[in-house]
């Protein structure tokens, strides 16, 4: 791989570079920064998690003139966490430079993103609907942008977006860089490149194979007031040691983390509005086994390599087949194997046949485990503690309190009163989990829009049928604790009829 430092950017852009973990280019990076500082247009299709915020930040960072107080960089990302992330990524790219970064969504009080204008910012990230409404009020002047960038440019059509980014980038003057990324090319994004970019230079990283080994997949049917007791049940029985548990949305992340606390298991969520040294705290902690389970969106998990993660769960199941395998990408890595399974409510059916297709693979259906079920899986741990403590044999310090207690005691209640003792017995304590829209139909999927209620409520307890299919994973974990994950606001579900801001 290329070093940065052989890429012609300038010292300060390469020391915050450096500060940020960065040493090597990616293949989208070299390809981009090159010709992003020649001044070239450019395409460049690659996935997620494949480095495409640093790779048109260093070019936005190496061209802005700080002198300058008008907007000279815009960004428009699909959804509020993205334009979140990227800013707060180009934001530590131009550090030493001071360039001046301000992120604007919906979501958010209009006013507050209005009275930030004043400030000055010279690059702005947002999604299309709150960049055009600012535009409209002419609020935000773009006269003078000199660079342009559609990030995940197939996502925002996924959304219903393409008429927004028709007229924001009408509203841009024709005279400038402009940068396209997206992981696929459909039609309306080549008419995009056709009819603002001149003579794209293109950049397409090779994406990675849409089926993944040694990782058993599985899938389970509830609805979805039903899934989180579910959840906490399949956990009794799979035991994982370290799991990812992935959401929608922000506000699932912090109901998911906080319920699973409530329950006894050490969960902490992460999601874009934390502080960078937040995030790398939680997963630091993750790493090192004092968290069991990380729950996390899409956005905030992408780049993530941890190794020894043994199960991943789609508590809300992605909306589209390159999501579904960068989540369940995150196990069954060095050769080791892994286990993915994923919610589906009755009306999302379409979103997993589709997956299907794109993967080559059927999903195994999982019936969920009883509460029974759920007992005899922490049991099942607590037989396997003991005897890890049997068979490293570190018991001199004990071995006298023993005697003694055999002579008072039977060997066999001694041993019964230590297993209940270790075992952690399933908790049906309370929790608060507000239902999402599910997503809009899609083809064998069910039949069309959602006309339930969004209100919050306990989850309850879903069928105690037989478990079937599914690892019954023995490999540790299983510790209780208590760890909460803070969120703040949400985001709906992507829908080509609503625009999710």
């Amino acid at each position: 791989m290329t070093k940065f430092s052989e890429l012609n950017i300038t010292e300060s852009t390469q020391r915050a570079l450096s500060n940020m973990g960065f040493e090597e280019a990616t293949p989208i990076q070299e390809g981009t920064i090159k010709l992003g500082l020649e001044g070239k247009d450019i395409i460049g299709q690659a996935q997620t998690g494949t480095g495409k915020t640093t790779a048109f930040g260093v070019p936005i960072i190496e061209k802005i003139d700080t002198s300058n107080r008008s907007v000279q960089a815009l960004v428009i990302a699909p959804t509020r966490e993205l334009a979140i992330q990227v800013s707060e990524e180009i934001y530590r790219i131009g550090k030493d430079k001071r360039a001046k970064v301000l992120s604007v969504y919906g979501g958010q009080e209009i006013g507050r993103q209005i009275r930030a204008l004043r400030n000055n910012p010279q690059i702005i990230v947002g999604t299309p609907g709150r960049l055009l409404d600012l535009i409209k009020r002419k609020t935000l002047k773009l006269e003078n942008v000199q660079t342009l960038v559609l990030d995940e440019a197939d996502e925002m059509l996924n959304m219903g977006f393409i008429e927004d980014i028709n007229e924001i980038m009408s509203s841009v003057p024709a005279e400038r860089q402009t940068l396209l990324f997206s992981a696929t090319m459909p039609a309306p994004i080549r008419r995009i490149a056709e009819t603002f970019m001149k003579n794209p230079e293109i950049v397409a990283i090779k994406s990675k194979g849409m089926t993944v080994e040694n990782i058993e997949q599985y899938f389970v049917k509830a609805h979805e007031r039903e899934k989180f007791d579910v959840l906490s049940r399949i956990l009794n029985v799979q035991q994982p040691e370290l799991a990812i548990v992935f959401g929608r949305t922000k506000r699932r992340v912090d109901e998911l983390s906080n319920a699973l606390t409530i329950r006894g298991y050490l969960a902490e969520g992460i999601h874009g509005d934390l502080t960078q040294a937040k995030r790398m705290s939680v997963l630091r902690q993750f790493k090192e086994g004092k968290i069991d389970i990380l729950v996390a969106t899409d956005v905030a998990a992408r780049g993530l390599d941890i190794s020894g993660v043994t199960h991943v769960y789609n508590f809300d199941i992605p909306q589209d087949p390159e999501s579904y395998v960068h989540r369940i990408g995150r196990t069954g890595r060095a050769g080791k194997s892994g286990v993915a399974v994923t919610f589906v409510t009755p009306r999302e059916m379409g979103y997993l046949r589709i997956v299907e297709q794109t993967t080559k693979k059927a999903m195994t259906p999982l019936v969920p485990p009883s509460s029974d079920e759920a007992l005899v899986g922490q049991q099942r741990l607590a037989v396997e503690q003991l005897s890890e403590i049997i068979e490293k044999s570190e018991l001199a310090d004990y071995t006298q309190l023993a005697s003694e207690m055999l002579q008072k005691y039977e060997a066999r209640d001694i041993v019964a009163a230590a297993l209940r003792n270790l075992t952690r017995e399933p908790n049906d304590a309370p929790v608060t989990i507000s239902e999402e829209r599910p997503l809009p139909s899609r083809g064998g999927g069910g039949r069309g829009g959602y006309r339930g209620n969004r209100s919050g409520g306990r989850s309850s307890s879903g069928s105690g049928r037989p478990f079937r299919g599914g690892s019954r994973s023995s490999s540790g974990g299983g510790r209780g604790g208590s760890r909460r994950g803070r969120e703040s606001g949400s985001r709906s579900g992507a829908s080509r009829s609503r625009k999710p801001e």
